[in-house]
C-alpha cells in the first residue's frame, strides 16, 4: 500500500548516512543510490520549510558510551577510523538542520530528538537511511511508540542484505506506517499543504 497523508509539519529523519556506512555493500541499494534519494528528499524538504533531520551514529574514541552488552555478534572495543561518522556531504552544510547523534540504533532513545520534534509542531516523520532493519527500523519502531505517524522511503533505504532489508519492508513498517517510493513521497508532499 502506497503512503496517502502527509501531515503540514511532517520532518525528514534521515539515518546513519555518514563517511563509515555509505560505503559498506548493501542491498538491494548502493549506499550511493540511498544517498542520492535521501538528498532528493531532503531538498524537497527544505524547500518548504520542513525540518530535516540529520542523524548519525558514534561514540567516544574510548568507547565509553557505546552500547553496554554482550551480543552473539560482538563489536565491542574496535577501533573506528577517524571521520566515520561525518554525514555524507550530499547532506551535509545546510544551517537550518537538525543534528542528532545517537549512540544506539534508534535515533530516540538518549537524543532529545522527542522534544526537538515536538518543539516544531511536527507530528509525522519520513525516514530513510542505513541500515533498513536496524537504525531505520529501530527508529521507526520509536517513533510510532511516540504517536507519530510514520512514513518509510522504501528506496531511500537499504541494509547489509535483500532479505533483512524486505523483512522490514514487507513485515514490519506495515505495521508501523505507510511505506512509499521516493517519487511517491515527492509527489504526495507537493500537493501537501505546509
Amino acid at each position: 500500500m502506497a503512503v496517502t497523508a502527509l501531515d503540514p509539519r511532517t520532518a525528514l529523519v534521515v539515518i546513519d548516512l555518514q563517511a563509515g556506512i555509505v560505503g559498506a555493500p548493501t542491498q538491494p541499494y548502493s549506499g550511493a543510490e540511498v544517498v542520492a534519494r535521501s538528498a532528493e528528499l531532503a531538498d524537497a524538504f527544505r524547500a518548504r520549510d520542513l525540518p530535516v533531520v540529520l542523524v548519525r551514529v558514534s561514540f567516544a574514541a574510548d568507547g565509553a558510551d557505546a552500547v553496554p552488552g554482550r551480543t552473539e555478534v560482538g563489536g565491542a572495543g574496535r577501533s573506528l577510523p577517524e571521520g566515520w561518522d561525518v554525514v555524507v556531504d550530499e547532506l551535509a552544510g545546510h544551517p537550518d538542520d537538525i543534528t542528532v547523534t545517537k549512540r544506539n540504533w534508534g535515533a530516540f532513545h538518549g537524543t532529545g530528538l522527542d522534544v526537538r520534534l515536538r518543539r516544531r509542531g511536527v507530528t509525522q516523520i519520513v525516514l530513510c537511511g542505513i541500515a533498513t532493519s536496524i537504525g531505520v527500523e529501530s527508529t521507526a519502531r520509536a517513533a510510532h511508540e511516540h504517536g507519530y505517524h510514520v512514513t518509510l522511503a522504501t528506496d531511500a533505504m537499504s541494509d547489509m542484505s535483500a532479505e533483512a532489508h524486505r523483512g522490514s519492508v514487507e513485515r514490519i513498517f506495515p505495521r508501523l506506517g505507510e511505506t512509499g517510493t521516493t517519487q511517491e513521497i515527492l509527489e504526495l508532499l507537493a500537493k501537501t499543504r505546509c
